[in-house]
């Protein structure tokens, strides 16, 4: 917790990726929408905390943080991602460890990612404060990413992530 009372962005996005089913949700909507998932985590963040994101906000927070996901993030998750199934000699068990290794160092540019987000989260938070109905961050984050209304997988994903945001 933070000296004001609230929880901190990693540890919240933590507890709210590890809900039943928001983890498979949220890479629906990375893989299928292109989503940023430390980005989606901090809207519900600030959706917990009552601060509304605009597009235009949106599009300033990723802006902060695309580079960094573009070069390090995901590059990361690509190495993880096709160790699990080659190049030659993979997949072995010396491999998976290295898929392994490979996943603890992408997970800690998502959490240099977030350590980023929640600055800026916390700067909004000061200069705003409660603006009460934040409930359109995470859709406002998948249309922005995807470019278009939900269709119904995404909406489908999109219902999974609130009901955990809701619980939390």
């Amino acid at each position: 917790m933070a000296a004001d009372g609230r929880q901190g962005l990693w540890d919240f996005a933590l507890r709210l990726y590890g809900a039943p089913g928001v983890g498979d949700a949220c890479l629906v909507l990375q893989d299928e929408n292109g989503v940023d998932v430390p980005v989606l985590l901090f809207s519900a963040w600030l959706t917990k905390n009552s601060v509304a994101l605009s597009q235009a906000d949106i599009a300033r927070i990723d802006g902060l943080v695309s580079d960094w996901r573009r070069e390090v993030v995901k590059p990361l998750r690509a190495v993880r991602r096709r160790l699990k199934s080659g190049p030659y000699p993979a997949p072995t068990k010396e491999s998976e460890t290295l898929r392994n290794s490979v996943k603890g160092v992408e997970l800690s540019s998502e959490k240099i990612e977030l350590a980023i987000l929640e600055a800026e989260g916390q700067a909004l938070m000061g200069v705003r404060g409660s603006t009460g109905d934040a409930t359109g961050n995470l859709r406002g984050v998948v249309e922005f990413f995807g470019g278009a209304e939900p269709d119904k997988k995404t909406a489908m994903a999109l219902t999974v992530i609130e009901g955990a945001l809701a619980a939390l």
